[in-house]
């Protein structure tokens, strides 16, 4: 009976919101016989309890452990192994020994240290890219959790503006930061004149692995949002979207025209003088190619009445 109300006592202490590498590797049975024989050196008797508060400071509450806890996809059975070799070990030493909280203590530290030091050598990911895509890659262990945090990302990126002068080129990458995996499929979408991410306005362009679209030499009707999306398998991965405005050629010759004529006048309709010259130097200059035309017009006029 005694036993039985023991054994309920400790697991609620290990059944708490804050967990560690050790409640996700160490068996409750284990640290039950571990802390079996631990005794309070000022009072001394067995405590049980004080042993597992112990336990929580030492692992749970230590921020280093975690840290140290946070490996790649896959290595959370080295971290098991690694766990494993510093406190089973303790356990079969302890079982059904009486020993003093301060042994407890030095041993204990001694195995979180081994621990840190261990786990920091397994891999590390590189952890999630934002703001979009689902990056399998970049789960990274959770010992609070005891499980893999995914990087919780929207499929859809946000759209990229590109703005173009009809008749050039326009290049756009499928590209994202983040690894990916080697059987991808790419397709790409186009929504003509509309600036939007809504699926049903998209029909398809075209689907390989080609992560390169490119228009040669753009029109108006070029305007609007492309969309690539790659797959792996059945899998969505990520949606890019660029949204292109195509600005007529003549627009763009008479808004460069009118770039140049606003800066070459001055407040007054007065021409601006170029660079270092004196303005009654510019002013004969002036003058001159204004008689120059002039006549030029007249010899032209008379040649042409014969």
């Amino acid at each position: 009976m005694c036993t039985a109300i023991l054994w309920l006592a400790s697991v609620s202490l290990l059944i708490c919101p804050t967990v560690s590498c050790y409640e996700c590797f160490v068996d409750v049975e284990d640290s039950l016989r571990l802390c079996w024989g631990h005794v309070l050196t000022h009072e001394n008797v067995r405590n049980v309890d004080e042993c597992f508060r112990m336990l929580d400071r030492i692992f749970n509450t230590n921020e280093s452990v975690i840290e140290a806890g946070r490996v790649g996809e896959g290595y959370d059975i080295k971290l098991k192994e690694i766990l494993d070799a510093e406190i089973l070990p303790i356990v079969e030493e302890f079982d059904q020994q009486l020993n003093k909280d301060s042994v407890y203590e030095s041993r204990l530290l001694t195995a979180a240290d081994n621990f840190i030091a261990a786990a920091s050598k397994l891999p590390r990911v590189s952890g999630c890219f934002p703001p979009c895509g689902f990056q399998s890659a970049g789960a990274v262990y959770n010992c609070i959790t005891c499980q893999y945090d995914s990087c919780e990302f929207p499929l859809d990126c946000p759209v990229q503006e590109i703005e173009v002068m009809e008749n050039s080129g326009a290049r756009m990458w499928c590209d994202v930061p983040f690894d990916l995996p080697n059987d991808i499929e790419v397709i790409w979408r186009f929504a003509e004149e509309v600036k939007t991410q809504e699926m049903d306005q998209f029909k398809e362009v075209t689907a390989g692995v080609d992560r390169l679209y490119s228009i040669p030499s753009t029109r108006l009707q070029h305007q609007g949002t492309y969309q690539c999306e790659m797959y792996s398998g059945s899998r969505s991965i990520v949606r890019l979207y660029f949204y292109i405005t195509v600005t007529p050629q003549l627009v763009a010759g008479h808004t460069e025209l009118q770039e140049i004529f606003d800066l070459s006048l001055l407040p007054g309709g007065q021409l601006l003088a170029a660079p270092g010259a004196a303005p009654r130097s510019f002013l004969r200059l002036l003058l001159f190619l204004l008689t120059t035309c002039l006549t030029t017009s007249l010899l032209l006029l008379f040649l042409s009445l014969g």
